[in-house]
């Protein structure tokens, strides 16, 4: 193998995205240096952009108070929309398909009350078994709220494939053998703790075969993989942007509903005064006329301040595109596996799955050795200056995220990893 470092400038200095990495503020070491940082699938770093944006918020709160709904560059009263374009394009929809708004389960709530309307006949939601708590949670107390139990209604589809990656045909099985009394699937884009890219087309489809909605929580996904939901056929999801997109601790979240139901009139909603159609809302009236598509799901107006980031966010993505981020992805991922091959040999097993259709940036490590030394490896990386994050009971994530990690990177921390496997 030819020297990792010479490639790793070699390939540095001819990267189209390098220059992006300019534009992040990232953490710092205890020496004041900048960290390695691969938790973008947690918190990813600050645009620096963002105070900009903040600061245009707080000058035009200063000067013009209320009038700042409608003056100023940007205002306050049509605010959110100028993001529906980005994201659109992110998601792979139109933007009357998608809006920013509330956290990512206030979203799946909102969503679930428009699309779970159970039967008695059809009754039943699928998911995967391990899903992030928080979803698991929103959907037992869904199953609940309309007075049925988790225990009969909840399909949780476990994963065969190695390593404990899921099989979309199994999935398939599950959705078909629950046939009529499915109403609802939700499934992630990308499986938060494995890093493993499901195949939404031939998930929606097979839903739809059988007469369930099906619905994505992509808060790994959006940022990270190219999405086409409209073309998909998905009929609705929703995600944060403070993970791979950058919008802040706690930012603002996204959702989508596909066109076709973004008119209906027979599909009900929880409603507030925001996702009234915007010619009239400020007639006060007492009667709800949704606005059309994803907006007429808002309840409340914005929260401005907490919005302004995702400007900085998303300009970017709008610059890089998803095609040329997904290919040093790729590029990075490769580049990361064979160095852990090289370096760590069989200590270290690499469970998100290897092919280039089925994973993100993201790297989710095991410690062969066991639970208690992989925390303490995982503690020694960032004691090095390599900041990821570990998921319970035993899983270390990297995430080379191609706006800001450089291939130089990815060798440093792949040397680390070597480094603080050594002790016991």
């Amino acid at each position: 193998m030819t020297n990792p470092i010479a490639r790793a400038a070699q390939w540095d200095a001819q990267d189209p995205l390098a220059a992006f990495r300019d534009r992040f503020l990232l953490p710092l070491t205890q020496q004041g240096e900048p960290a390695i940082y691969l938790c973008g699938n947690s918190l990813g770093p600050m645009p620096k952009a963002a105070q900009d944006e903040v600061a245009e918020v707080l000058a035009s709160w200063s000067t013009r108070g209320v009038r700042g709904h409608h003056e100023g560059e940007h205002p306050w009263l049509v605010y959110h929309e100028r993001f529906a374009p980005s994201l659109g394009r992110l998601v792979g929809a139109s933007a009357q398909e998608v809006v920013a708004m509330n956290t990512l389960t206030v979203n799946l709530h909102l969503l679930l009350a428009s699309f779970y309307r159970p039967t008695d006949s059809r009754f039943r939601i699928l998911m995967e078994a391990g899903a992030f708590p928080s979803d698991r949670q929103a959907l037992a107390s869904q199953i609940e709220w309309h007075g049925y139990s988790p225990a009969d209604a909840l399909i949780e589809v476990a994963p065969t494939g190695p390593k404990g990656a899921w099989k979309t045909d199994d999935f398939i099985v599950a959705m078909e053998t629950a046939g009529d009394t499915l109403a609802v699937v939700l499934l992630p884009g990308v499986q938060y703790r494995n890093g493993q890219v499901l195949d939404i087309a031939a998930l929606t489809a097979a839903a739809h075969r059988v007469g369930a909605t099906i619905g994505f929580d992509l808060a790994h996904a959006v940022g990270n993989i190219p999405l086409q939901l409209h073309a998909h056929d998905v009929d609705f999801a929703m995600w944060c942007h403070y993970k791979y997109v950058s919008g802040g601790p706690g930012a603002v979240g996204g959702a989508f509903v596909h066109e076709r139901h973004g008119t209906r009139t027979d599909l009900p909603r929880l409603a507030g005064w925001w996702g009234h159609e915007r010619s009239s809302r400020f007639q006060m009236g007492p009667n709800f006329q949704p606005t059309p598509g994803a907006d007429g799901w808002q309840l409340s107006n914005p929260p401005i301040l907490s919005l302004a980031p995702l400007a900085a966010s998303l300009a970017i993505f709008d610059e890089a595109g998803m095609d040329r981020i997904r290919e040093k992805s790729h590029a990075l991922d490769r580049f990361a596996r064979e160095l852990i091959a090289l370096r760590c040999g069989e200590r270290i097993d690499i469970l998100t799955p290897i092919d280039a259709g089925s994973r993100g940036c993201q790297l989710s490590l095991r410690v062969v050795a066991g639970r208690e030394h992989g925390r303490r490896v995982f503690e020694r990386l960032e004691a090095m200056g390599v900041i990821g994050d570990w998921r319970e009971p035993d899983v270390i994530r990297l995430a080379p995220m191609p706006l800001y990690t450089r291939f130089i990177d990815v060798e440093r921390a792949t040397q680390c990893l070597a480094q603080a496997l050594e002790s016991p």
